[in-house]
């Protein structure tokens, strides 16, 4: 009690202790020479005495003693404070805690559940809504409306409790954004008039696009001072977006929720198992015409254990292609029920296309009864059927096992063929270039030749032949065009005959020409984890126990070509197992990737893959290098189509969106066009919505961002998938792409409340969860201790409390004692 008086005295609230008092003075003159104050205060004292000896005369002994000390003790202090007298104060003051209630103003706080009976009453009797007597049922809210009446209720209102039975202040967020989470203040408050429970319920939206909870307590962490004793927080808790707030399991570093360092009190509202079931369609992105293929389809249920529903897989040719049926008539690949006994499950579908040409594939399930959303009941995708061959160009110095039988594979392919493989061999008889046209007469032939190309095997190759021209149209051909490159190493020249060359800049592995091959001991080949994941390494068909077993025949190599080290952004997927590179602890690598601009590199460490043909013959060889150029040669376009094509920043968009449409576009030669190249009107994208367009499609005109690139944002303002058509310059066809614009953002494709996670965030952090019908619990289970401060503060005296009560003191009894001596 008497460290509060003092501190009151002082002119701060709130003192639990005292520590120390001191007093010095801040004017120059009495700081550096105390002697000049002393002076001035015996001075007052003198001039006090004087006046009630000399002048003031008629007084008896005592008064005129009395009424001088008290003007001499009023003279003292104006003196005094002339010299500015401070107070340095340590003490320990109580601050009262902060309490945080936030709101989640996600687009999923609009879902109105699908309730059952009891769990409407409860709420609507937790928010004074209930229906009494002959009233009609509750109506079923939505999530946001559920919170807002809690708020708004009259009686046993939350916010009035807490104040009423807690020392505390609160201050109020709601979160939302466009592409994370950030909490905004709303209903600014002060200590004399808090926000009112109504006035907090109005500011509350649904516009965000995300939960990103993670972030959201950052920000709030961010936001917060030393007197954050708590959380509470309205949400559904279904966190889609950024760093999850417990963290990420396996990681040791702090979590959002251990930097905040407070209790969370979730308050959930939402169905925790929702009624709703999502289709995913999974076709390949190019297809064989007249060759089977399977389309996957994956199934999400929730709410729907036990039952069934029918999926249907469609494919609609698309105009513009070369097509047999009418555009829009849509192809019955088939139908199949799927029982829900499993969350996922995966239906496979048989398609034999008969038609080239660009399809849209899609794949629909049946609504059940009381889904919260029908949105994702269906999913599409665009493929390309072709009927084209793919061109692939194997360079080798001589003939070795692994170029003849490579040869044999592609020549039975479906995919190659005898018109797709060609072959420059550099020991080959000029006349035999010369008759056979499997030969190449050239390693340079036209850019038009070259660039048609869909993957190029480089064997063992001395540098002497790979001139600089090979070199840079081999770079432009996978950085610029997408084209797929082997490297094959052998035991004569090797891959360190590609150092000081365009192509060595490309390849996955770092070359040292001091390194020559390693034959002394034979070794089994060891796959990685990222190899086994590979879909290039998965031999065998889907009855395989284990597709990694075939590689177990290829038994012991009896070399291999060492290496320097693994670039920083290859994947290695087969290793040495015991060898290692410079560095002394990475394994020297056997089989690697890497992707290099717009296409793709595989390495290869020796060129004895032929020995996968020991007891099965060419099956699991053959599907190796199948899988290799299916890879490397279908992600893009093929043959002389890669001298126009179109692409999307991202295969699928939100409404009110920017999607970039990009051309490359190059003529007859591969050479880049530019605008001097284009026709007076430049290029220019037709959008429409649909596979047509109507009577007025949007014109977008595209802008060079580079020779042979072409760009353009395209708005997009509604939900469809949308096609882009672009006319060649060279040719005059037209050539489109596809793109999905979808209004179900991430909040409405899982509509669920995560439970388990309100519950961890809760337990946690030594806080408690509740349901919005309990949530009244927490006015007697949130503890919130005040804060105490340290503080050690220096001011001037003359502006506290005690120099005003003593000035005021002082004036008050001289002149009462002037009074009663008939003075005043």
């Amino acid at each position: 009690m008497i460290s509060k008086v003092i501190g009151w005295l002082l002119g701060i609230s709130d003192v639990e202790s005292v520590d120390g008092v001191s007093f010095s003075f801040a004017a120059p003159w009495a700081a550096v020479d105390p002697t000049w104050l002393l002076v001035g205060c015996l001075a007052a004292i003198g001039f006090a005495v004087w006046y009630y000896t000399r002048i003031q005369t008629g007084l008896s002994r005592l008064p005129a003693a009395a009424l001088a000390a008290t003007r001499a003790l009023i003279l003292v202090m104006l003196v005094v404070t002339l010299a500015d007298p401070t107070v340095r104060l340590t003490a320990n003051r109580m601050l009262k805690p902060v309490l945080y209630l936030v709101f989640d103003g996600t687009e999923s706080m609009n879902i109105r559940d699908n309730l059952t009976p009891d769990e409407l009453s409860a709420l609507s009797k937790a928010v004074g809504t209930e229906g009494t007597g002959s009233q009609a049922a509750p109506p079923a809210l939505t999530r946001q409306q559920w919170v807002k009446a809690y708020l708004e209720k009259a009686d046993d209102n939350l916010i009035n409790q807490l104040r009423d039975e807690h020392d505390l202040e609160i201050e109020y967020f709601v979160f939302d954004g466009e592409s994370t989470s950030v909490a905004r203040r709303v209903s600014a408050s002060n200590d004399d008039e808090p926000s009112s429970p109504q006035a907090v319920a109005a500011e509350l939206t649904t516009n965000g696009k995300v939960t990103a909870l993670g972030e959201l307590i950052t920000d709030l962490g961010n936001q917060s001072s030393r007197r954050l004793g708590g959380v509470v927080m309205f949400s559904d808790f279904a966190h889609n977006s950024g760093t999850a707030p417990l963290g990420s399991s396996g990681h040791n570093d702090p979590t959002p929720l251990d930097r905040l360092g407070v209790p969370i009190y979730p308050i959930g509202i939402g169905a925790v198992s929702t009624r709703d079931l999502q289709v995913e369609i999974q076709p390949p992105l190019k297809m064989k015409k007249a060759e089977r293929s399977t389309i996957t389809v994956r199934v999400s249920q929730s709410g729907a254990e036990g039952e069934s529903a029918q999926v249907t897989v469609t494919a609609r040719p698309m105009q513009g292609e070369s097509v047999v049926e009418p555009s829009g008539q849509d192809i019955i690949v088939g139908t199949q029920a799927a029982v829900f006994d499993t969350s996922i499950q995966y239906l496979e579908f048989p398609f034999i296309p008969q038609q080239s040409g660009r399809f849209l594939i899609s794949a629909s399930v049946d609504v059940l009864p009381g889904e919260v959303s029908e949105q994702n009941n269906q999913s599409s995708r665009a493929v390309n059927i072709v009927d084209d061959y793919i061109r692939l160009t194997f360079i080798e110095n001589e003939p070795t096992w692994e170029w003849r039988f490579v040869k044999e594979v592609f020549h039975r392919d479906r995919l190659v063929g005898m018109e797709g493989f060609r072959t420059f061999l550099r020991s080959a008889d000029p006349k035999v270039r010369q008759a056979n046209e499997m030969f190449l007469p050239t390693l340079t032939p036209q850019r038009s030749e070259f660039f048609a190309n869909d993957v190029i095997f480089l064997g063992d190759v001395p540098s002497e032949a790979l001139n600089e021209r090979f070199s840079r149209m081999l770079k432009q051909f996978v950085g610029q065009f997408g084209g797929g490159l082997v490297i094959v190493s052998g035991p004569n020249n090797g891959p360190s005959e590609l150092i000081n060359t365009e192509i060595a800049d490309m390849l996955p592995v770092k070359l040292d020409r001091s390194l020559s091959i390693r034959a002394s001991k034979p070794f089994r080949m060891e796959i990685t984890p990222l190899g086994k994941q590979a879909d290039i390494m998965q031999l065998g068909d889907s009855s395989s126990v284990d597709p990694l077993k075939p590689w177990e025949n290829l038994g012991e190599l009896p070399w291999y070509q060492p290496v320097l080290g693994v670039h920083s952004q290859a994947n290695v997927l087969a290793q040495h197992p015991t060898d290692v590179c410079a560095d002394g602890k990475t394994p020297q690598p056997l089989i690697a990737t890497r992707r290099y601009g717009n296409g793709e590199v595989i390495y290869i460490g020796f060129n004895e893959l032929w020995r996968l043909r020991r007891i099965h013959g060419e099956r699991y060889y053959r599907q190796f290098w199948s899988q290799i150029i299916s890879r490397l040669a279908l992600s893009h376009a093929l043959g002389s189509q890669k001298r126009f094509v179109l692409s999307m920043d991202q295969p699928e968009y939100q409404v009110d969106d920017r999607a970039l449409l990009t051309v490359e576009a190059y003529d007859e030669n591969f050479d880049p066009l530019t605008m001097d190249d284009l026709p007076a009107e430049g290029l220019q994208a037709q959008v429409f919505l649909g596979d047509e367009p109507g009577v007025q499609p949007s014109l977008i005109q595209l802008s060079e961002s580079r020779p042979g690139r072409f760009e353009a944002r395209v708005p997009v303002f509604e939900a469809g998938r949308f096609t882009a058509r672009v006319s060649d310059p060279i040719n005059g066809s037209p050539s489109e792409i596809r793109f999905d614009v979808v209004g179900a953002t991430a909040e409405q494709r899982n509509p669920a409340r995560n439970l388990a996670l309100q519950k961890a965030m809760a337990t946690s952090t030594g806080g408690k969860s509740y349901e919005l019908q309990d949530a009244g619990q927490l006015v007697d289970d949130v503890k919130l201790e005040p804060v105490v401060e340290e503080i050690s503060r220096s001011f001037p005296i003359w502006g506290t409390p005690l120099w005003f009560i003593v000035v005021v003191t002082l004036l008050m009894a001289e002149w009462i004692a002037r009074k009663r001596a008939n003075l005043a």
